[in-house]
């Protein structure tokens, strides 16, 4: 087997694993293989002691494991975790930084080769091999155990999150249950309740090691889902008879058969009988059995791994089925997912809801949107919390900091509870500016708007006091729906929205999905989403589909005439054209041919693309309003992916490039008197709705809950002086040092302000 199969072989075992010493057993286990190595051990951070730990190894004595601790800097273990880089010596005894330790057995060892093991910048271990001979190892085979390290580093940063590694390295040190994942707040606010896990594809290695008292029922359950997988397999065999040869259906009679009590059957239901439960007992026989294939040196035996992967996933599919049958939805939610979107709320009471939690994506990708518009604490991008292992139980979602808190100390969770008071009265003590003029302290008038799409947020709408909807997310209601919703359907929603505010505008965007926005009946597959095909280019290919959306929400606006129709994702002037045309002929169908006696509303484009930001000015003389969609055009000036927390650090809409253009734009929008607004979420964050105000926007629409503070913040500040600080802003080289120098300016306190 050469390196590159070798590499394969162990990244599939070790995101198969279940538990932190199994993936370090795998590790020094396969590298001490594939190097012919004559040892291989992995040191892993301990935060209780701040020291890297001997943890696994292969070659050395077993039991120094967890006993050899070596602070930064020390030995040459601590020596390669300082410097970040391999150390690679033929004589490592002879180096200043060799450190021994008599009960580890390496004084015969001279060969010392050690790579850091790095997770988001932090070195969470050193991967050490070692050879009785003195020679350096190859540049190859340094390059081989880099490579491992920088594969791995997220399964073990991933073990290490699940409380394993302080388990295993401080036994008998009294250690606390509690545990602290950490993600991006995306959504303020704390949320105490219980795990719900969203409904999504079943993954055999994310099922955690579970128990039951009732085997018996355990077994019977199993026993079902078994009924049901072989019903599958006999159906499948018997739909594509006639389109496979005998070998091929004789397939399916061998799934069927490995599911009986003499094979796989047997052997789950002996684990189940030992106690284990029916879904943990079956997932470690699944992924035993395809480690063991994987690992036949025949190529066809080889890809029969895949095949009972996918048997495996079906008799699982079936288990959690049953499980979620069974088990009641708690009081107080709190909804967990790989990568959460809007669809996930189907299955979800919203009343229910306090705490959103999505393994994947951003601050401001779409579910952290929902989140704020539904005023639920919410942290996106917690890439180490395991799932699995913490449904049911009771979590902390803390939306200020980002952190999610299981088993929490009871003073810890009285702290939370009293910071959830606070953050009522404080809601409560804004409610007295709901009413009071939008005015600056010198006598300027600005707008607050908001942005909606869900009934309950437009209820919160009018409680906060908003002037008008700025931007209703019409693809929301398709995202809940399993079906595109006929022309009548799409009216009663928008008629809903439009009579909630009248006689004041609502800003219906049409349909703009792609990116982090999938229907599920509708899925977009591209490497680059967020350059593909989404917002109005899917309307222009796709006009049956928004005919009917421009006929629905023409129709639903008769007789109230407070409808504003916004183009999304324009960034060409023949875009903006062909989608201004389709508008005008579906209302003169409607008036002329069908008898409607409607308005024609005022039409107008985002401004969310760099290539739209140079035609401001000819934009803003075909359409009449524009409004800049700060988060799409944060991203794509700065490229970086709202979604993906490995860059969201980046993410900065006070970056001095993105308030520079911000700055064009309206000097723009002003020479051709074209009405301006900004509807990203920028707008909601107070000292960011401060910097729009002092680079001459005076329209903002945010998420209902952040109104009454971006009016606080406005109410409070002079334009006059906001302006100048704004322009001394502008020359400073980063994010960072804007909100140092406008905060202090200002003298804010960003944990309540930002």
């Amino acid at each position: 087997m050469n390196i590159l199969d070798s590499l394969r072989t162990i990244v599939q075992e070790v995101n198969s694993a279940r538990s932190l010493p199994e993936v370090l057993a795998i590790i020094v286990r396969e590298v001490q293989t594939a190097m012919g190595a004559e040892v291989c051990s992995v040191y892993l951070f301990d935060e209780t002691d701040q020291r890297y730990v001997l943890m696994s190894t292969r070659g050395l004595r077993q039991q120094s494991i967890g006993k050899v601790r070596l602070a930064m800097g020390e030995g040459l273990v601590g020596l390669v975790a300082a410097k970040e880089e391999p150390l690679n010596l033929q004589d490592a005894d002879k180096h200043p930084n060799f450190a021994y330790f008599e009960e580890i057995g390496e004084e015969v060892f001279h060969s010392f080769l050690g790579a850091p093991i790095i997770h988001h910048r932090k070195v969470l271990g050193v991967l050490v091999l070692q050879q009785r001979a003195q020679r350096r190892f190859a540049a190859e085979e340094e390059a081989f155990v880099v490579t491992v390290c920088a594969q791995l580093s997220g399964a073990i940063a991933h073990a290490e999150a699940t409380g394993a590694l302080r388990q295993l390295a401080s036994a008998g040190r009294g250690k606390s249950r509690e545990a602290v994942f950490r993600g991006i707040p995306s959504s303020s606010g704390v949320g105490i309740g219980h795990v719900v896990l969203a409904q999504q594809e079943v993954d055999l290695a994310s099922v955690p090691e579970r128990y039951t008292l009732d085997a018996k029922a355990e077994v019977g359950t199993f026993r079902e889902a078994l009924k049901l997988a072989k019903q599958d397999m006999r159906n499948l065999g018997t739909g594509l008879e006639g389109k496979l040869s005998s070998e091929e259906l004789a397939l399916f009679d061998v799934y069927i058969r490995m599911l009986d009590d003499d094979s796989l059957g047997g052997e789950v239901i002996e684990i189940i009988k030992a106690g284990q439960t029916a879904q943990s007992a079956w997932s470690s026989v699944i992924l035993e059995h395809v480690r063991t294939f994987r690992q036949m040196e025949d190529s066809y035996l080889r890809e029969r791994a895949v095949d009972v992967e996918g048997l495996g996933k079906r008799v699982l599919g079936y288990l959690q089925q049953t499980d979620r049958q069974q088990a009641p939805l708690p009081r107080r939610i709190v909804l967990v997912g790989e990568n959460l979107s809007a669809t996930a709320l189907v299955d979800i009471p919203v009343d229910r809801l306090v705490g959103i939690i999505s393994l994947k994506g951003a601050s401001n990708s779409h579910m952290a949107i929902v989140g704020r518009a539904l005023g639920i604490p919410t942290v996106m991008g917690a890439v180490d919390m395991p799932c699995a292992e913490l449904e049911g139980q009771e979590l902390i979602v803390d939306g200020f900091t980002g952190d999610v808190i299981s088993h929490a100390t009871r003073t810890l969770r009285r702290t939370y509870l009293q910071r959830q008071r606070e953050e009522q009265t404080l809601v409560k003590g804004l409610q007295k500016l709901r009413d009071v003029p939008c005015k600056t302290t010198d006598g300027c008038s600005f707008s607050l708007w908001v942005n909606t799409g869900l009934r309950h947020d437009s209820i919160q709408s009018l409680r906060s006091g908003a002037e008008a909807v700025g931007l209703f997310r019409t693809e929301i209601p398709f995202l809940l729906r399993s079906s595109f919703p006929t022309e009548d359907e799409q009216i009663v929603t928008y008629r809903e929205h439009l009579q909630a505010f009248a006689p004041s505008p609502v800003t219906m965007r049409t349909l703009d999905i792609g990116g982090d926005k999938d229907l599920p009946y509708f899925p977009i597959e591209e490497e680059n989403p967020f350059l593909g095909w989404r917002g109005i280019r899917i309307s222009l290919d796709h006009p049956e589909i928004f005919l009917v959306q421009i006929r629905a929400l023409l129709r639903a606006s008769e007789g109230l005439d407070n409808l504003r129709i916004m183009l999304p994702m324009i960034s060409n002037l023949s875009e903006l054209d062909s989608g201004l045309a389709l508008i005008r002929r579906a209302h003169k169908e409607l008036t002329e041919e069908e008898g409607y006696n409607i308005q024609m509303p005022p039409l107008g484009a985002m401004i969310e693309v760099p290539a739209a930001v140079y035609q401001v000015a000819e934009i803003g003389r075909r359409v009449d309003f524009m409004s800049v969609g700060t988060n799409d055009l944060t991203q794509y000036l700065l490229a970086v992916d709202r979604n993906n927390p490995r860059v969201a650090d980046l993410y900065d809409s006070l970056h001095p490039s993105v308030l520079r253009a911000l700055k064009s734009i309206h000097q723009q929008a002003s020479s051709v008197n074209c009405q301006l607004s900004v509807c990203g979420e920028m707008a909601g964050d107070p000292l960011s709705a401060a910097v729009l105000l002092g680079l001459g926007y005076k329209n903002f629409s945010m998420s209902a809950t952040s109104l009454l503070r971006v009016k606080s913040m406005l109410l409070n500040i002079s334009r006059e002086r906001i302006t100048d600080l704004v322009e001394r802003a502008l020359r400073l080289s980063d994010g960072a040092s804007v909100v140092d120098f406008l905060s202090n300016a200002l003298n804010l306190n960003l944990s309540i302000e930002r």
